[in-house]
């Protein structure tokens, strides 16, 4: 029927991150954000220290996060990080991570020499926002038999992007299009496809509209293959939707969960760990029924 909402990928669906086999058929993934940053959107370097990123990571791990996402530079405009500084920022904290708790680390990182250093350090996941826009990236991946995150983004991380337009206004097919491009180069690459993922990039080179378009379309998108990540918490779409300021959008967040997991993502990068994973539970009792 024109207009029904598309229905959720129902094939068996895993995902190996290391040596763990997460099975997302109906159960989405929770990834819990650490921001080693001083200027992270959100929580505006809380857990740049890294005692207190240790201490939020606990938090994460006993509120249900399945796999820990570390990022040493913000994805938006802001001071210059040389990549010494995002090691320095990064590699500790995950080897730290790696020593403490049985969850898989990622790293949130688009420079393939940071990659390598985290996959070292015990990281089993390149969360990489630029879409392997560094040549390397892929290979070092699949040097350590580590899983990526294949992401749209319009121009660069930390590009302002005012006025994103895409062809014949097409958000949807454009970022479709890409997404099965980098899928093809991490086969190419050596990736297995069962430790590949692929976001949308929300907010990242989107008006508020084409984020929510995105979000919409999540089970057209999922059916390129791969799990499908959605990283909408506490997005600046969601605030622009409702009017509302960063710390307001717990409950938008948890709805955009809600509507993504129903429509076929099948990983979800979010803040509040807690709330997530009561929605992620519950739908998937709903969905595997």
């Amino acid at each position: 029927m024109a207009g029904a909402p598309a229905s959720p990928r129902t094939r068996p669906s895993v995902l190996r991150l290391g040596g763990h086999v997460l099975d997302c058929t109906f159960r989405a993934i929770v990834m819990g954000v650490l921001n080693r940053t001083p200027d992270s959107f959100y929580d505006r370097g809380a857990t740049f220290a890294l005692d207190d990123l240790l201490r939020r990571a606990e938090q994460l791990v006993a509120d249900g996060a399945d796999v820990l996402d570390v990022g040493g530079v913000k994805a938006g405009p802001g001071d210059e990080v040389t990549e010494g500084e995002e090691l320095d920022r990064v590699v500790p904290a995950i080897a730290e991570l790696a020593s403490r708790f049985d969850v898989p680390i990622s790293v949130d990182t688009w420079r393939a020499e940071v990659a390598a250093a985290a996959y070292s350090a015990g990281a089993v996941l390149g969360n990489d926002i630029s879409g392997f826009a560094d040549p390397r990236y892929l290979e070092a991946a699949a040097a350590a038999g580590a899983s990526v995150v294949a992401t749209h983004i319009r121009l660069a991380p930390r590009v302002r992007d005012p006025d994103p337009t895409y062809p014949r206004g097409d958000v949807v097919a454009a970022v479709e299009s890409m997404l099965a491009d980098r899928l093809a180069r991490a086969l190419g690459a050596g990736i297995d496809a069962d430790r590949v993922v692929l976001d949308a990039g929300l907010d990242l080179g989107k008006t508020p509209e084409q984020s929510l378009e995105l979000l919409r379309a999540s089970g057209r998108l999922a059916e390129i293959g791969p799990p499908l990540l959605l990283s909408a918490s506490n997005k600046t779409f969601l605030g622009a939707l409702l009017g509302l300021e960063i710390h307001e959008r717990r409950e938008a967040s948890l709805a955009a969960v809600a509507l993504g997991v129903t429509r076929g993502c099948r990983v979800v990068r979010v803040h509040d760990v807690a709330g997530t994973r009561r929605v992620v539970d519950v739908l998937a009792e709903v969905l595997a029924a």
